[in-house]
């Protein structure tokens, strides 16, 4: 015989297994883990209650690894205004939630949606955990993330030092949100034209993805393309090609072809080789980075 609360249990640590899982890019493995995890939890709690409110924001978060934002966004919705329901405005868990859905939004360009949900999260983590947490340095990052997507790059740079600041005190150099914070800064001085100070920035953050995630993660790929393009804006082009080269291989692997970075990789390694065989004069025009601030949503363990 089965008990609720062995369910529940069983629950969390299938929930907690597709965590590794999605940490690890293995989002194919997750995937069934986080909706039996969701199924168990609703038939023993009701449909609501918060750890169901987790277990939806958690597969939401898997969803929008995927590029999947279509199915993402009711997922986020739904947790958030649960999580409100039960737990109040000003609780750390709405705070994630309004975190989680703006980080989809500014993924899928609704800047003006995503600005709002930013500022409350940042209001109450601010108010909940104090001015030097690891959660406020995530709030700070996620609006200057969204500042540097708008080109408002005068009030993103402070908040990104800020963040990455704050972090490598609480945290330590080698945590994967000092990375994250890296990778961030490197991509603002290059959308601001400042190579030479965001190149040793993205180089340091890929040797510390390929550390702490392994060499054939999703993230060291995103890493690896955003080097490569910053060499090739650099006209350093025989140092972009085999970093390319090796994002796609990385991307195709681990996210499949029609994954939104995996079609970016190899349309700017397409767009470089036809520079190098000068047949793309005209596709050396610079065009928005995509992909550079690379934030991993933060979800309750």
């Amino acid at each position: 015989i089965t008990y609720p609360l062995q369910k529940v249990q069983v629950a969390t640590s299938l929930n907690n297994l597709a965590e590794l899982y999605r940490y690890q890019g293995r989002y194919d493995q997750a995937e069934p883990l986080y909706q039996q995890a969701l199924e168990l939890l609703k038939q023993q709690l009701g449909q609501n209650h918060p750890d169901v409110a987790t277990s939806l924001d958690n597969r939401a978060v898997l969803y929008k690894s995927m590029g999947r934002y279509d199915q993402a966004e009711p997922l986020y919705v739904e947790a958030l205004e649960m999580r409100k329901q039960l737990l109040g405005q000003n609780h750390p868990d709405v705070a994630t939630s309004l975190n989680n859905l703006a980080n989809l939004y500014q993924s899928m360009g609704r800047y003006d949606e995503a600005e709002p949900l930013y500022q409350q999260a940042l209001e109450i983590t601010k108010q909940l955990l104090g001015q030097n947490h690891p959660d406020v340095a995530t709030s700070l990052n996620n609006l200057a993330l969204l500042y540097n997507s708008m080109g408002r790059y005068d009030q993103a740079e402070p908040l990104y030092v800020e963040a990455l600041e704050m972090r490598k005190q609480l945290l330590g150099d080698d945590h994967p949100s000092v990375t994250t914070s890296l990778n961030n800064v490197a991509g603002l001085y290059y959308s601001m034209g400042r190579y030479d100070q965001a190149e040793p920035l993205f180089q340091h953050a890929l040797e510390m993805r390929k550390q702490l995630l392994g060499q054939n993660h999703p993230d060291v790929a995103i890493s690896l393309h955003n080097l490569a393009y910053l060499y090739q804006s650099m006209g350093r082009y025989d140092q972009a090609e085999p970093l390319y080269v090796q994002a796609l291989e990385i991307a195709e692997s681990k996210l499949g072809s029609n994954h939104r970075n995996t079609v970016t990789f190899r349309k700017n390694l397409e767009r470089l080789r036809d520079i190098r065989n000068n047949r793309g004069i005209l596709s050396n025009i610079r065009h928005k980075l995509g992909y550079f601030a690379r934030f991993m949503p933060k979800t309750d363990q």
